[in-house]
C-alpha cells in the first residue's frame, strides 16, 4: 500500500452505525445533540484574545455559521473550501476520482477531509498572523505575543475540527448533514432576534431610537411619525415572507417521469426529479466562496494596506473598493427609500445578481457530476430496483437516455431559479440577508421531508420494506 493510501485510509473519522438503520428517536438525539453543543461551542471566546476585526462581518459568519471570536471562528468554511478544490479539480479534469466504485468515492472522501483539515490549519494561521483575531497590542513586540498567537492557533485548530466532526456525526447519526444544519440554525437565530428584540438599537433616520427588531421598530416608528424608517422596516418583513413563499414553492416544484416494474404488470411508480435538482449546495458553495473572497480582502489590507482585491474604509470598516466590492449585494430598497440609490449600486446590483447565478449553474454542474446525480448513476439505480420505461426494452442504456432529456436541463434551470432567488432576496433587505433565509428555508423543507419519510417507516414496517 502506498502512503497515500495509508494515509487517507488511517485518517480520524466517526464510526458509523452498526445497525442497517436508526430510529426516528435514536437520529432525532443525534442531531439535537450536536446542535447544542454548536450553540455551546458559539458561546465560548478564544482565550488571549484581543483585536477582533472580524466581528463586523456579520452576514459572513452568517454563510459560514461561525461566531467570530469564539471557538468555531473558523465555521465550516475550511470544510466548504474543501469541496469547492476539489470539485473544481475533478470538474475540470485536473485530478480525476471514479466516483461510480465504492473505492473511487471513498478516496474522494478521504481527499476531502484531507483538505478540510490542511484548510482548518491554514485559515486558523492566516486569520491570526494577518490580524484577524490577533491577541492585545499591550503585549505587541514581546514573547509573550507569539505565543498567545500559538494559543489562538491552536484554539482556532481545535475548534475547525470539532465542526469537522460534528458534519460527521450528524451525517451517519442524524438527519441531513452538518453544515446544513449549523447554518440553518444560526440563520433563524438570527431571524428571530432581528424580527423581535425589542432592546434599543442605533436611532433612526429621525433620531429616534428604536427597538432592534423589525416588528417593534415598526410600530415605534408609526407611532414616532416616522414613515420612511416604517416603510424600511415593512419591507424587510414582507420581502423575508416572500423569500419563504418563493423558496418552498420552488423546493415543492417536481418532474415525474414514470416507470414501471418489469416483473410485476400493472403496477408502476412515477420517479420525481426535483425542479431545483441540486438543492441549496450550490448556493452554499457560491455564498462561502463570496464570504472567503470578502474576509481574505479584509486580511490583505490589514497585512498589505488597500489593493484592488478590497479597500475598507479605517473609519467604519466599510467595503469601499475593489474586486471584492462588487461581489457585495447593495440594499437597493432601503436606499431607493431613503433616496440615497445611485447608478453605481445598480451595476454592483448586476454584477451581484450574475455572479450568484453563473456561480450556482457552475457548482449545479459539478455537484451533479462528482455526487452520483447524473443520468447513468440515476439510470443504474433504478435498473437495480427493477423499473424500466413502460413500452420499452429493460435496458438501462433507454433509461439514461430518456433521464438526460431532464436532468440537464433541470440542473441549469433549477441553478438559475435558486441563484436569482438568493440574490434578489439580498437585494431586497430581507432579515438576516435573503441568502441566508434562502438557504434555511431549503434545508428545513430538505429536513422535513427526510424526517417524515422516517417516521413513516418506523410507523408502517411495510412501508420500509417496499422503500428498502
Amino acid at each position: 500500500m502506498s502512503i497515500w493510501k495509508a494515509i487517507l485510509n488511517n485518517l480520524p473519522e466517526v464510526a458509523g452505525p452498526t445497525q442497517k438503520r436508526l430510529s426516528f428517536k435514536e437520529k432525532l438525539k443525534w442531531t439535537l445533540l450536536i446542535l447544542v453543543i454548536f450553540f455551546v461551542l458559539g458561546l465560548m471566546p478564544l482565550f488571549g484574545l484581543g483585536q477582533n476585526s472580524l466581528q463586523r462581518f456579520e452576514y459572513l459568519s452568517i454563510i459560514l455559521a461561525a461566531n467570530f471570536g469564539s471557538l468555531v471562528s473558523l465555521g465550516i468554511g475550511p470544510i466548504v473550501t474543501a469541496s469547492i478544490v476539489l470539485q473544481l479539480l475533478n470538474g475540470s479534469g485536473i485530478v480525476k476520482f471514479d466516483l461510480t466504485s465504492p473505492e473511487g468515492k471513498k478516496t474522494f472522501q478521504g481527499v476531502q477531509k484531507l483538505l478540510a483539515i490542511l484548510f482548518i490549519i491554514f485559515e486558523a494561521v492566516i486569520y491570526v498572523f494577518m490580524g484577524g483575531l490577533a491577541p492585545p497590542e499591550t503585549f505587541m513586540g514581546t514573547p509573550m505575543y507569539f505565543q498567545l498567537q500559538m494559543i489562538l492557533i491552536f484554539q482556532l485548530f481545535l475548534g475547525g475540527i470539532l465542526i469537522l466532526f460534528m458534519d460527521e456525526v450528524v451525517s451517519k447519526w442524524g438527519f441531513g448533514s452538518g453544515i446544513s444544519l449549523f447554518i440553518a440554525a444560526g440563520v433563524s437565530q438570527q431571524i428571530f432576534v432581528q424580527a423581535f428584540n425589542w432592546l434599543p438599537g442605533p436611532g433612526g433616520l429621525t433620531g429616534v431610537t428604536y427597538s432592534i427588531g423589525a416588528i417593534p421598530a415598526l410600530f415605534q416608528s408609526l407611532a414616532a411619525g416616522d414613515p420612511t424608517t416604517a416603510g424600511i422596516k415593512l419591507a424587510a418583513l414582507i420581502s423575508t415572507i416572500l423569500v419563504f413563499v418563493m423558496a418552498v414553492y420552488a423546493q415543492a416544484m417536481k418532474v415525474e417521469i414514470p416507470l414501471s416494474f418489469g416483473r410485476i404488470r400493472g403496477h408502476g411508480i412515477r420517479w420525481p426529479l426535483a425542479f431545483i435538482y441540486t438543492s441549496n449546495i450550490p448556493v452554499i458553495l457560491v455564498s462561502a466562496l463570496m464570504a472567503n473572497f470578502q474576509l481574505w480582502g479584509r486580511l490583505l489590507q490589514n497585512w498589505f494596506g488597500p489593493n484592488l482585491f478590497a479597500r475598507f474604509s479605517e473609519g467604519s470598516g466599510q467595503l469601499v473598493g475593489g474586486l471584492v466590492y462588487w461581489m457585495q449585494a447593495p440594499q437597493i430598497v432601503t436606499n431607493i427609500l431613503t433616496h440615497s440609490a445611485t447608478g453605481s449600486q445598480v451595476i454592483q446590483a448586476i454584477v451581484y445578481t450574475l455572479f450568484m447565478i453563473g456561480g450556482s449553474v457552475l457548482f449545479s454542474v459539478f455537484w451533479v457530476q462528482t455526487a452520483g446525480m447524473d443520468a447513468k448513476s440515476q439510470a443504474k439505480q433504478m435498473m437495480a430496483s427493477g423499473l424500466q420505461i413502460p413500452g420499452f426494452r429493460r435496458d438501462q442504456r433507454v433509461l439514461e437516455s430518456l433521464l438526460n432529456r431532464y436532468i440537464w436541463p433541470l440542473t441549469i434551470m433549477g441553478a438559475i431559479a435558486v441563484g436569482f432567488l438568493a440574490a434578489v432576496a439580498d437585494l431586497s433587505g430581507a432579515l438576516s440577508r435573503g441568502t441566508g433565509i434562502l438557504l434555511t428555508v431549503m434545508i428545513i423543507y430538505k429536513l422535513y421531508e427526510e424526517i417524515a419519510k422516517q417516521h413513516m417507516m418506523d410507523m408502517y414496517p411495510a412501508m420500509r420494506r417496499f422503500i428498502s
